[in-house]
């Protein structure tokens, strides 16, 4: 499939998104990004533009993809810091949008509920532990490549975790 993409074929894509899509996006949801389907794109859009100089199977991609989302996030972090500045006290919004998981009402706000639960308690987490949890979790991805993602040792990985 891998090969697909990088020779174009909309879809090989397709069924990349559709694998990696949904994590990607709980990962950045969960972390909090301001725009989840917006970074989503941006990360299939660096895929995109990078799939040449890829090397790997599956399990590589996963974990270049979820690097991919990580830097797009602190990216986004880094942005909103210097448009404004965010307070500690300022409640998370239970309120903000989930991800449609079908047509009943009592599903969504299951979801919700469940989302805003994940999300309280990873924020009791220092930024560095709620990165290695969720990308463990979330992105399914191992010691090494999490460390990768994070430009860390696999030992500080462990430690953290």
């Amino acid at each position: 499939m891998l090969g697909r993409a990088r020779a174009g074929d909309g879809t090989a894509w397709e069924a990349l998104y559709r694998w990696l899509a949904p994590a990607v996006a709980g990962y950045l949801r969960v972390q909090g990004a301001r725009d989840v389907d917006d970074l989503t794109s941006e990360v299939f859009l660096a895929l995109v533009r990078t799939i040449d100089r890829f090397e790997g199977g599956a399990v590589q991609f996963r974990s270049f993809t979820f690097v991919i989302a990580h830097r797009r996030l602190q990216d986004e972090r880094r942005s909103r810091a210097r448009r404004d500045i965010r307070t500690s006290d300022q409640p998370v919004d239970e309120h903000a949008p989930v991800a449609d998981r079908g047509d009943d009402a009592g599903d969504a706000a299951l979801a919700a509920l469940g989302s805003a639960r994940v999300i309280a308690m990873c924020d009791r987490l220092v930024a560095d532990q709620r990165d290695v949890v969720l990308l463990r979790i979330v992105g399914d991805l191992g010691i090494d490549q999490v460390a990768e993602a994070l430009g860390k040792s696999p030992g500080a990985v462990k430690q953290l975790q």
